[in-house]
């Protein structure tokens, strides 16, 4: 017995009576006794046959949930068996009978994290129908509404008793597993998203044809969470603001902060939970250092930096939504950066320096690249932000997903077109290779009194992977261009789990580690 579905394509045949199939998915009753003998005395003539009745309604009776049929006009044709197991104390070295007590299913724990396949069963006469499929998409569906952290199932490896003498069990399954052989189980398994987790032997001590080997396959459920939080727990869909910010005549920091305070409060009335300001929001305070050089302005601009932040700060707890504070310039111990707050609405605050600075910055300001990147943990989910030109480096995106990043945020400040399409372009390409959400927001306007900052060119966006959960043009919305406005967007984090599983092309998934890697060198 144990998990031993296989299917085999579909064979087109003409029938003298074809017949009209009437499939229903459903749970087990006691009463399904005498169809499910039936299908496991037909599969298993040499493995001691069905279940008793006895063994059948204690399975039933400890978990009713688990116990899954198909049938076919009132009669059943497909079954599958399974209850939970704490996996931690059974580990990888049981065997089948010790796992499902001895078929009564008497280690069934509903307190445990792992669904455990017992068996699946499947009439001769419906194996062409890949009924066998539907029965295993039904148990990952279980597994996820019940919060379990994995599927188990020991599956035989019939086919090895053939090879026995040639090869390894090992040698065997990586075979299998490269295309090169088909077994007739493992096969099977492993087209429905299992990976194999280890070969143990006993497992079915009779099992001549697999050697008494069998391989450990386990299916991870990415939606599973540790524990349940009633209150403040993760979100599934984040909204994002972005926030396309106007150029304007600012007298002062208290000017300039009634500007910040209307877009916050604008966007939080929506229950924004991250909202986006573009790169160097604050240049209109440097018209009034105008008459000074252009690198002597930036500094003098740098002295509001911190005051600037903190009230963003007192706002984000206010207002009860995280800002990202576009960039502001930060001037200490002689180096100028360009620096973006992330202020939270725990009152909290974290900060990310440009790391690559354009030649225009570096000539006219004498502005330094930062040293360090990370990823920063929000109530809703891991966010990176990259400024304006890193955002054209496409190593670091790359190492902020291998962190675990969900959505990149990316302020930026461009004065013409072509300028705004390289960060634009290059933010698209981000967001389809590392598999998350890209938000870009920028200025609009002139500013005709501030040296190197005079024109503005923008078109907020957010885009997504492109994948059929996602816009068709992987854009979930943009902004008019060069206009005042706000984006408002909500975006589906389990959407990004589901494409990194299962989307059409797999990209953060399938890179070959084995021959490239990127690492960081300088400070985390």
């Amino acid at each position: 017995m144990t998990d031993q579905t296989s299917e085999n394509p579909i064979q087109h045949r003409t029938l003298e009576h074809p017949v009209q199939h009437r499939l229903k998915l459903r749970n087990l009753r006691l009463s399904d006794y005498g169809d499910v003998e039936e299908i496991m005395e037909a599969v298993y003539p040499s493995m001691d046959g069905a279940w008793s009745r006895e063994q059948f309604a204690s399975q039933i009776a400890r978990f009713p949930e688990g116990q899954i049929c198909i049938e076919d006009n009132g009669k059943v044709v497909a079954a599958t068996i399974s209850l939970i197991v704490d996996y931690g104390r059974h580990g990888d070295r049981h065997t089948y009978n010790q796992i499902i007590g001895d078929g009564y299913l008497t280690t069934h724990d509903p307190n445990g994290d792992t669904l455990y396949g017992v068996d699946v069963f499947v009439h001769p006469d419906y194996r062409d129908m890949r009924l066998g499929r539907r029965l295993y998409d039904a148990r990952k569906e279980l597994c996820e509404k019940l919060n379990l952290r994995a599927i188990i199932v020991g599956g035989r490896i019939p086919g090895y008793g053939k090879y026995a003498h040639d090869m390894t069990p090992q040698q065997y399954v990586e075979q299998v597993r490269a295309k090169e052989l088909v077994d007739p189980i493992l096969t099977f398994q492993l087209a429905n998203d299992f990976h194999v987790r280890k070969i143990v032997t006993g497992y079915l001590p009779d099992d001549t044809e697999s050697q008494a080997y069998a391989v450990l396959l386990e299916w991870l459920n990415i939606y599973y969470e540790d524990k349940e939080v009633l209150i403040g727990g993760r979100k599934s869909v984040v909204r994002v603001g972005a926030v396309q910010w106007q150029m304007r005549q600012t007298v002062s920091l208290d000017d300039m902060l009634q500007q910040v305070e209307y877009f916050v409060d604008a966007v939080a009335g929506y229950k924004t939970d991250i909202v986006l300001f573009p790169e160097f929001f604050n240049g209109p305070l440097m018209a009034q250092f105008n008459q000074r050089n252009t690198a002597e302005a930036v500094r003098q601009l740098a002295e509001y930096t911190e005051p600037l932040r903190d009230a963003i700060a007192q706002l984000a707890v206010a207002y009860n939504v995280n800002i990202i504070a576009g960039s502001m310039p930060e001037y200490g111990s002689g180096v100028l950066y360009n620096a973006t707050y992330l202020c939270r609405r725990d009152g909290t605050w974290d900060k990310q320096s440009k790391l690559h600075i354009t030649p225009d910055e570096r000539s006219y300001w004498g502005l330094q690249g930062g040293d360090s990147l990370r990823v920063f943990e929000l109530d809703v989910g891991k966010i990176g932000i990259l400024i304006c030109y890193d955002v054209e480096f496409p190593e670091l995106p790359r190492l902020l997903a291998d962190q675990g990043m969900q959505i990149l945020f990316v302020p930026f400040w461009t004065d013409t077109k072509n300028a705004y399409l390289r960060v634009r372009r290059c933010a698209q390409a981000r967001a389809i290779e590392n598999e998350c959400y890209v938000v870009i927001s920028g200025s609009v306007g002139n500013l005709p009194r501030v040296e190197n900052m005079d024109m503005q060119y923008s078109q907020a966006a957010v885009f997504t992977p492109s994948d059929f959960a996602f816009p068709h043009d992987a854009i979930a919305a943009e902004a008019t261009p060069n206009t005042e406005m706000t984006l408002i967007v909500d975006l589906d984090l389990d959407n990004l789990k589901e494409m990194r599983m299962h989307g059409s092309v797999r990209n953060f998934r399938d890179r070959r580690l084995d021959l490239y890697k990127i690492a960081w060198t300088g400070r985390s």
